[in-house]
């Protein structure tokens, strides 16, 4: 049993440089993303990468054109009716206090605008959470496994084969240096194409997110959750476990590279032939 743990872990090892030695051929042979740098995380930034599907475009527009100037309206008219209170009403100003005891005019008003301002915010809100949780027929078919502290893909369509994605240390990163967000393996989308992601995780509470996709979904033990994208621009797109999960909780970013289906079908081939032949190795190793 030692013997067989002993080459399970060495092999898995190898397996982990071999899989970084060979995304680093694939990303600069045959994957190239025109324009891709154009829309890279910068030192400082305060949003989130431009959205990259139309639910994120979605919630980006409800956000800034809805509940935004709402939020600021409630903010800016009780901070000046506070201001007219304390300036109007002061015992300076008023030395006998009212004996008001109701108002049925304010009463009404502070009752029906809040019910309308519910409504106005619910409508765009329900439509967001319907398309987002209601799956179209998939065109791809993506399973995210969480570990500590690594994400683990398989492409179900395509063939069994397991791509392990551990994040590049500050030495290992390249120009532009993307700290806590590059891995030394990222995953290949096509462009404009339905992708359905089963994510579940292999210890603990883990969740896999990419904020450009408007995705965030928990990876639990024993069970596998489902959800959906469709990017609608080739680019390099970058995520990080939400749920905290550890010690290096910090340390499992996700990357997502999409490309036109042409350069998808030459990375799912080099991907049968490599990472297929990695796992094949591993149980035979194992069997011995």
């Amino acid at each position: 049993m030692y013997v067989i743990c002993t080459l399970i872990k060495s092999t898995t090892t190898t397996q982990h440089h071999q899989h970084r030695n060979h995304f680093n051929w694939t990303t600069t042979i045959s994957l190239d993303v025109p324009h891709a740098a154009e829309n890279l995380p910068t030192d400082w930034q305060l949003g989130f990468q431009e959205p990259a599907t139309d639910l994120m475009a979605d919630v980006i527009n409800f956000h800034t054109y809805i509940l935004l100037p709402i939020i600021t309206a409630i903010s800016v008219f009780v901070l000046g009716l506070l201001l007219y209170i304390y300036y109007r009403f002061n015992s300076v100003r008023n030395p006998v206090a009212s004996t008001t005891t109701h108002n049925t005019l304010i009463e009404i008003l502070w009752t029906v605008i809040p019910v309308v301002l519910l409504i106005i915010i619910a409508i765009p809100s329900f439509r967001i959470l319907y398309v987002s949780e209601t799956i179209p027929e998939s065109d791809i078919t993506i399973k995210a496994t969480g570990n500590q502290w690594y994400w683990s893909y398989e492409y179900p369509d395509y063939g069994d084969f397991v791509i392990d994605a551990n994040m590049l240390d500050d030495s290992e990163l390249s120009d532009p240096k993307l700290r806590l967000l590059e891995t030394d393996t990222q995953i290949v989308v096509p462009v404009n194409k339905v992708v359905k992601l089963l994510i579940t995780s292999d210890d603990v509470l883990h969740s896999w997110t990419i904020p450009a996709f408007a995705v965030k979904m928990d990876a639990v033990p024993g069970r596998i959750n489902d959800t959906w994208f469709k990017v609608n621009k080739e680019g390099i797109y970058y995520g990080q476990c939400s749920e905290l999960c550890g010690p290096r909780h910090a340390f499992m970013p996700i990357n997502v590279k999409v490309v036109s289906q042409e350069e998808f079908d030459q990375w799912i081939e080099f991907a049968k032939e490599e990472y297929a032949s990695l796992e094949t190795t591993q149980i035979k190793l194992a069997a011995k």
